[in-house]
């Protein structure tokens, strides 16, 4: 029986199974084909979507946009100063009346539940852009990235590195899981995935054939590794007041070329962006001056290296995003 998605939504990745997940990579590869080879997917023309943001992003943002003006449809972007929601009108109030007036609805800011909570209040298709606790769009095009350089990674090693209890390193696990890809999380004990997550994610990936694996042991946890991957130590809506503490916690787990030395010799390199890389931004000037850091999750000789496909991986973002949004509109 063939995958049927029309009508859902699309907030975690946990709701989805294997073959679920696999026909949206399998639709994202062949909208990047046609995007590609410039032939027109204006599959949905005439539906109209609305992108709600609280937290504001480059890629997210432009990946929903151009995806969904290749598929013909009209887009409208609220940012944080252009919705009430939370302010003058309840957010079951606000999905509504967002539910009469579009076909589908991405959300993008802080807890979990008021993306499930738009979602059940709508009547409409609604596409998690970023919570707290997951980041599922990123997913796809993580591994599409990495199946692009690698092949199927089914039994391949993925590591995480660095602050492996935020929603990238949650969502990775779960994906990993679903697909048979073996995970690890390397970092300090006091940065790693809920208990609970953890316990699910194992059940799953030992139905599907992989290991959920958490250390604090760099050499060991990246020992092999087919893709190393990480995340900025302190993630949007944390206060920077906690990057003096983060800093000496996570500077042992910093991505250099003694760690893609360690792994396989065909490993690649993946970061959801932005990174801290160097000091060519406020933030990293800022760091620099304060803490005397001017590289901090990943050197830059790594992300400037052959190995690094953090700019594909950026693009897939807006081939994933447009085979989620077709599969749930269609």
């Amino acid at each position: 029986m063939g995958v049927n998605l029309s009508g859902r939504s699309f907030l975690k990745l946990l709701d989805f199974t294997p073959a679920e997940i696999r026909y949206m990579l399998d639709l994202a590869a062949e909208f990047k084909r046609l995007k590609r080879n410039g032939v027109p997917h204006d599959y949905l023309r005439g539906k109209q979507i609305v992108l709600l943001f609280e937290k504001t992003s480059t890629r997210t943002r432009c990946s929903f946009e151009v995806a969904g003006r290749d598929l013909g449809m009209g887009v409208t972007y609220l940012d944080p100063g252009s919705s009430q929601m939370g302010k003058k009108e309840s957010l079951e109030d606000t999905a509504r009346v967002l539910g009469r007036m579009y076909d589908g609805i991405e959300y993008r800011g802080f807890d979990q539940s008021i993306v499930e909570e738009l979602a059940e209040k709508s009547g409409v298709p609604v596409w998690n852009g970023l919570t707290t606790q997951f980041h599922p769009t990123q997913m796809l095009a993580d591994i599409m990235t990495a199946e692009e350089n690698l092949g199927d990674m089914r039994g391949k090693k993925l590591v995480f590195m660095g602050d492996a209890g935020n929603n990238v390193a949650n969502s990775l696990m779960v994906v990993c899981a679903k697909l048979g890809i073996n995970f690890v999380a390397c970092g300090p004990e006091k940065q790693m995935p809920a208990k609970e997550l953890v316990e699910t994610c194992r059940k799953i990936a030992a139905e599907n054939g992989s290991t959920i694996t958490l250390t604090e042991d760099v050499k060991e946890g990246t020992k092999g590794a087919h893709v190393i991957y990480t995340d900025i130590w302190v993630s949007m809506g944390e206060p920077d007041d906690i990057w003096a503490e983060r800093i000496k916690l996570l500077e042992p787990y910093r991505v250099t070329k003694e760690v893609m030395a360690n792994a396989d010799e065909h490993a690649i390199f993946l970061h959801c962006l932005p990174s801290f890389h160097d000091t060519n931004t406020t933030i990293g000037a800022d760091i620099a001056e304060k803490f005397g850091v001017k590289e901090m999750e990943v050197a830059d000789e790594v992300f400037e290296s052959k190995q690094s496909k953090v700019f594909d991986e950026a693009e897939n973002r807006m081939h994933t995003i447009k085979a989620v949004m077709y599969a749930t509109l269609k």
